[in-house]
């Protein structure tokens, strides 16, 4: 699918180990502001059951899980959508991503500086989220000048745009995200506030860093429980000890898992962001399955079969005939494709049908 989730954050929170740690990739990490510049890319596998217990039915030469791309943005600072710290450049950077990780310091660590030289999560968050909505107000301020003589003269969708615009800057100067508005647009606004890319229009998961001493008992930590409180209800939080992690990460599977253990965590907060950051972007998994390969595929949710096909080769989407389906469930229970075909659990599905997650498909197309 080809979509990002940018990690943002003030400079010195964690944001380029938490990649490192992600992606298994280096990148520089430094106790200065700005080691970052240029955005580091890399691809994540999503760790999926479901897809090893297809490759023990079907025995493929290989296993391909689903990806999802994190950027590593450079840090913010106060002043940055004025331009402060190289401040245009980063925010250009995260225009283009589709969703935001928002990391947050919440750890103390004299050899650690901070920007503000105090840790203070809350301030942290409201100093970043500050300057994305200024960058905001300027993007409809721009809108506004540019429309406002026509919708004045009585063109309608000049007009309508004008109302939208307007509707935008006064929930910014309230110092609310674009997000909180998206529910109450019509199809027309929604449509259009697409074309500003807006950035506190983007979905976002805060991640609090944590020390390790603080992850097992994170519920009760004082500076976890003060950024948690400070969110909108429906604001994800993921409490996350991104050191642990770092370390994590260059050992194998059953060590990690010893460590995990001795923290009482059951499971990874890398692996857990990962699936978050994928249900975020309302982002569904279907499979192909034979001797070649079993894969996960990546679709957004209410795609139609021809779009799903054309993820695989765009001529699939162009020559489509049909998909044949089984869901996932009736492919474990009936032992692969010749037993649910056997049981009747193979659907033919034409143009219109709306992709499921766990589908496991077999498309057809013309020549």
């Amino acid at each position: 699918m080809g979509l990002k989730a940018g990690i943002v954050g003030l400079p010195n929170v964690g944001k380029s180990t938490l990649f490192s740690a992600l992606t298994k990739h280096q990148v520089e990490a430094s106790n200065y502001a700005f080691t970052t510049i240029d955005p580091n890319i890399s691809s994540v596998a999503l760790k999926d059951q479901r897809l090893i217990e297809l490759a023990k039915i079907v025995n493929p030469a290989k296993i391909v899980p689903a990806t999802f791309d994190f950027v590593d943005i450079a840090g913010l600072v106060k002043g940055a959508s004025k331009g402060e710290g190289l401040g245009n450049k980063f925010l250009s950077n995260i225009r283009e991503v589709d969703a935001i990780i928002h990391v947050v310091r919440c750890f103390e660590n004299k050899d650690i500086m901070h920007v503000a030289n105090e840790i203070n999560p809350v301030n942290d968050k409201n100093v970043i989220n500050y300057e994305l909505m200024l960058a905001d107000i300027e993007t409809v301020s721009n809108v506004i000048n540019r429309i406002s003589k026509k919708a004045k003269a009585g063109d309608k969708s000049a007009l309508l745009e004008y109302n939208l615009a307007q509707k935008i800057k006064q929930t910014l100067e309230k110092e609310m995200p674009v997000r909180s508005l998206l529910q109450s647009l019509s199809d027309e606004e929604a449509k259009l506030i697409k074309t500003y890319h807006l950035l506190t229009a983007k979905p976002v998961i805060y991640v609090a860093n944590l020390s390790t001493e603080q992850i097992s008992n994170y519920a009760n930590d004082k500076l976890f429980n003060e950024l948690k409180n400070s969110l909108a209800k429906d604001e994800k939080i993921i409490p996350i000890s991104v050191q642990l992690e770092s370390e994590l990460a260059q050992v194998d599977e059953a060590e990690a898992n010893e460590w995990l253990s001795s923290y009482n965590i059951s499971l990874s907060g890398l692996d857990i962001l990962t699936k978050e950051s994928f249900d975020l972007l309302k982002l569904k998994t279907y499979f192909t399955a034979g001797p070649m390969e079993v894969k996960a595929w990546t679709f957004k949710d209410g795609m139609m079969a021809p779009q799903c096909a054309g993820l695989i080769h765009s001529d699939f989407e162009k020559k489509f005939i049909k998909a044949d389906i089984i869901s996932y469930e009736n492919y474990i229970q009936y032992n692969g494709e010749q037993g649910a075909r056997n049981a009747g659990k193979v659907r033919s599905e034409g143009k219109n049908y709306v992709m499921q997650d766990g589908d496991v498909c077999h498309f057809k197309f013309g020549k």
